[in-house]
């Protein structure tokens, strides 16, 4: 299994981005999830991206196309993908995690898909999300609770990670404001507190952000 690791070329085009065994419904469906989906065979050709994972792939910054063939940018991430790929051809799942030259690593699920040939078989690998709490399901679930800009701002923000003082001090506001809008939107949503609220924003459908697609109404 030739996983190599080289200067690639941009994400334009992949050669095998239009499988015939991938049906236009399920491409069109991948490309609306907020997950990275890439379909790939066990050696590593790719055979389709899902919008997200293109834009994950164009960053270059785990991952990259060359000549067709999804590699990785370090040599540890390109064996840790090797044997994830492997596994994959064994019927197996894997989950990993590839790290990056900096910042932030990447998660990866592979999965192995029916229907492909037995000399080459295929995996699913889905890319972790790149936050919690996605921009447009955070939009669309303050709209449905009536939840004002600002009461949605604050949201955001916390389910990012950050606690009420950290909020206040992004906002130059007073924490004792931060706290006033955190029980208005428990009381709009009917939640019993800042976990549960957060809970459910992180639970919702993983719907890409809306730099790919028309404002939900």
């Amino acid at each position: 299994m030739d996983m190599l690791v080289e200067a690639g070329d941009p994400v334009t085009a992949f050669a095998g981005d239009a499988d015939p065994g991938l049906s236009a419904g399920l491409a069109y469906l991948v490309d609306e999830l907020a997950h990275g989906v890439i379909v790939a065979t066990t050696q590593g050709r790719m055979l389709h991206a899902s919008q997200p994972a293109r834009h994950e792939l164009s960053r270059r910054r785990i991952l990259f196309i060359s000549e067709g063939r999804l590699m990785a940018c370090t040599p540890e991430g390109a064996h840790v993908l090797q044997e994830a790929l492997a596994k994959v051809a064994e019927g197996k799942r894997s989950l990993v995690e590839l790290v990056a030259p900096s910042g932030p690593g990447l998660t990866l699920a592979l999965l192995p898909l029916k229907g492909g040939s037995s000399r080459s078989p295929r995996a699913a690998i889905l890319l972790a999300r790149a936050s919690v709490c996605d921009s447009l399901m955070l939009c669309f679930f303050a709209r449905n609770h009536g939840l004002t800009s600002t009461e949605e701002q604050v949201l955001g923000i916390l389910c990012q990670g950050s606690s009420a003082p950290q909020v206040a001090q992004q906002l130059k506001v007073a924490v004792s404001t931060v706290r006033s809008h955190v029980r208005s939107m428990c009381a709009k949503t009917r939640s019993s507190g800042v976990r549960e609220l957060i809970n459910r924003v992180a639970v919702l459908p993983p719907i890409a952000p809306p730099f790919r697609h028309e404002p939900m109404h």
